[in-house]
């Protein structure tokens, strides 16, 4: 007899929630938004905060990660001054200045001996098929020649070179400026 009872029951309460089911629209939703989400747009007007869109900006003087100032002008006094103060912190790494140099090596093959030649000569590709004129020589003596020096040309570009900034990061552009110097310490000998 009780287990008569228990299958009339199951079987009843099944019944009711199976008769409540609508299957052109959602049953109960226990977190509506997840099913309907509100769309925000892009810096749009907000409550939150009594002037939205000042509060939407970043904090002054904030920086964005992985990213160090540069903080010599694109002047021809920065440029001079970038050529007596700055040092590559890659001569810091005595054991790997080296691989450093090597890596410098293959990035100096894709962006600068295009125009500047495989030896630094001034010889490259689009030089030879009349694109630009006066590229300099590395061994040239009446040019003073400095990584740091090197390393601010790369930042901002120098009369017809443009910045490659944007396609080399600070490290690379380190170990493109050690290989420019070796490159013209084997061009003065």
């Amino acid at each position: 007899m009780k287990n008569i009872v228990k299958v009339a029951l199951f079987s009843s309460v099944s019944l009711l929630l199976v008769s409540c089911f609508n299957k052109r629209e959602p049953n109960y939703q226990f977190m509506p938004n997840m099913y309907e989400s509100v769309g925000y747009e892009t810096y749009q007007q907000s409550g939150a905060f009594k002037d939205s869109m000042q509060a939407q900006l970043p904090v002054l003087g904030s920086i964005k990660r992985g990213w160090q100032p540069y903080e010599y002008p694109d002047t021809p006094a920065g440029l001079l001054l970038a050529k007596e103060e700055l040092k590559n912190p890659l001569f810091a790494d005595s054991l790997n200045v080296a691989s450093n140099t090597e890596a410098g090596k293959a990035l100096y093959d894709i962006y600068c001996a295009v125009c500047h030649g495989e030896k630094g000569d001034g010889k490259g590709i689009l030089v030879e098929r009349g694109k630009f004129a006066g590229v300099p020589s590395y061994a040239d003596k009446n040019r003073v020649i400095t990584q740091g020096g090197i390393y601010h040309v790369i930042y901002y570009g120098l009369n017809a070179m443009g910045s490659y900034a944007s396609q080399i990061n600070e490290k690379e552009r380190w170990q493109v400026a050690l290989y420019v110097e070796k490159l013209r310490d084997e061009l003065v000998k």
